[in-house]
């Protein structure tokens, strides 16, 4: 009997464990300044544990080969030196880190179009690209960081030059030992090819859920069911857990229609849309032991400063959407003490 009520209780710790130890995070944003306590107290407000550092390249044109990056004339946070600022003051303040370089195209184009009119000139991106992701590769080891991506919605690029990413994340392995992800897009990453070799199916979860200028909780948790049976059976197939890379709502009208523009269009200001739309995938999400976490798009420094009532971008912050994650992220820590 006692050996029984043993496994009972261990079975019940596992289960306990594998729902509730989750990566509850923000994206959070580059600065020019340093990363003080007072930008990291919000940060522990909203109960996250996990925050994405996020230092950037930059590209001219979507055809361009040539990658800049860690430039003295880019903000402090882009570079390395700032990166690794912000990662040690998060690290101070118990906050566990991803490390995700990302590229900028100039004017905000898709990075997932980028290709080369070239095989010279894939292989000039390719030699720069690996240089970009192993110097933050190494500050990831270095800094102890928990999880590393090795790129962000580069669907054409991962298409076309499959050999590469096999063999830059073997290189990646050799410098930094923690966990690996990519960011592939929510129309991408089911036939990304290299997940048998990461830890983490990275997705930027900005699926279309339903066309209503004032969604439901109904539409939405509709919306979501052909996406999740799709993700749920990649997961069985690769044996890897699902990552939201990026996930978040505009704070507008049509907010799940087309949750990954970006544009500043005048929609109305829909600030119950958006806490719906974020409670509605906690709900379907957080509770399933195939799903790792995720972080919220997106969080910036000066969070006196940004969101609020007459905003109508991705930033939860001020609005009715932060309390919903600060709900979320909270029963978490609750449930582990």
């Amino acid at each position: 009997m006692k050996k029984l009520f043993f496994l009972y209780v261990l079975v019940f710790v596992s289960c306990a464990t594998s729902k509730f130890d989750k990566v509850n995070g923000v994206s959070f944003v580059a600065s020019g300044e340093e990363l003080s306590q007072q930008h990291v107290d919000p940060v522990l407000d909203v109960q996250a544990n996990y925050a994405a550092i996020m230092p950037f390249g930059f590209i001219n044109e979507k055809n361009s080969s040539e990658l800049f990056f860690n430039l003295d004339r880019q903000w402090f946070g882009e570079r390395r030196e700032g990166a690794k600022q912000y990662i040690e003051k998060l690290h101070q303040n118990g906050v566990m880190v991803m490390v995700k370089p990302q590229i900028w195209i100039h004017r905000g184009e898709f990075t997932g179009n980028m290709k080369m009119p070239s095989e010279a000139d894939w292989k000039k991106l390719e030699e720069s690209y690996e240089k970009f992701i192993l110097l933050f590769a190494e500050l990831a080891e270095e800094t102890q960081s928990d999880i590393f991506c090795i790129g962000t919605e580069l669907k054409t690029f991962v298409n076309e030059r499959p050999e590469f990413w096999n063999q830059l994340i073997q290189k990646v392995r050799t410098v930094y030992h923690g966990k690996l992800t990519y960011a592939a897009n929510w129309d991408e990453y089911a036939k990304t090819p290299f997940w048998s070799e990461l830890d983490y199916i990275g997705v930027n979860a900005y699926f279309p859920l339903c066309e209503k200028q004032n969604p439901t909780i109904e539409t939405l948790t509709e919306g979501w069911q052909p996406w999740k049976t799709k993700m749920y059976n990649l997961v069985k197939q690769v044996d890897k857990p699902i990552l939201f890379t990026e996930f978040g709502y505009r704070s507008m009208d049509f907010t799940g229609k087309k949750p990954w523009l970006v544009d500043r269009n005048q929609e109305k200001v829909n600030l119950a849309a958006q806490a719906r739309a974020t409670q509605v995938l906690f709900d379907e999400f957080w509770n399933e032991d195939w799903f790792a976490g995720g972080f919220v798009w997106k969080w910036f420094m000066q969070h006196d400063q940004v969101g609020g009532h007459e905003d109508n971008r991705f930033t939860p912050q001020n609005k009715p959407a932060e309390s919903i994650i600060r709900k979320q992220y909270a029963q978490v820590k609750e449930s582990r003490l």
